[in-house]
């Protein structure tokens, strides 16, 4: 075996051996906000650093093998949030916010969207997007894809392009990444 396979292979086992660690501390909640809803929480995966390093190494090797031209990390309110500005940080990008509304003072634009269990809107400062940049959208949940749409819908209205939405976990049966045409990463499946 030359040593760039090696190399690939050892990577790959790196990688599946963090994405192992961080599924089993991803914790389950039956019915929780409601009856029938399975609640998966990221939080435990904070009380390890070791554990957000293990989020950071595979996000950034996704990103740096897959995502060729980007310059803006995006994260949702509100859990992308806690992921997004450590990746943009990493990256050396700038990280903007998309918040629910009446959250973020100056000139915004918006849209309203449907979640798996309600309504809402999202706003994103008008200035804080460059006309033509190329986002990455970061988010902790894709479930039926309101959330993602909606977010790349926004950044498409500011002008700009989403070039690949990343999620911690996305719950498969719902078909959420069905529901906009950008490329979609997550880091576990449910």
């Amino acid at each position: 075996m030359d040593v760039q396979k090696q190399n690939q292979s050892n990577d790959d086992e790196n990688i599946q051996k963090r994405l192992d660690r961080i599924k089993i501390n991803v914790k389950s909640y039956p019915d929780f906000p409601k009856s029938g809803i399975i609640f998966r929480d990221i939080f435990p995966l904070f009380q390890d650093p070791n554990l957000i390093d293990d989020v950071l190494y595979i996000l950034k090797h996704h990103i740096k093998n897959n995502v060729k031209n980007y310059d803006t990390i995006i994260g949702l309110e509100s859990r992308g949030f806690l992921f997004g500005p450590l990746l943009a940080y990493e990256l050396r990008v700038p990280f903007v916010p998309i918040r629910k509304a009446g959250k973020l003072p100056g000139k915004v634009e918006s849209i309203a969207y449907n979640l798996e269990y309600g309504s809402d809107k999202f706003e994103i400062q008008i200035d804080s997007v460059k006309p033509n940049s190329n986002c990455i959208i970061i988010d902790d949940l894709l479930a039926t894809g309101g959330s993602a749409n909606s977010a790349v819908k926004l950044i498409k209205k500011c002008g700009a392009n989403v070039v690949n939405v990343i999620v911690l976990i996305e719950l498969i049966d719902l078909k959420g990444r069905l529901q906009y045409p950008e490329p979609t990463f997550s880091l576990v499946k449910f």
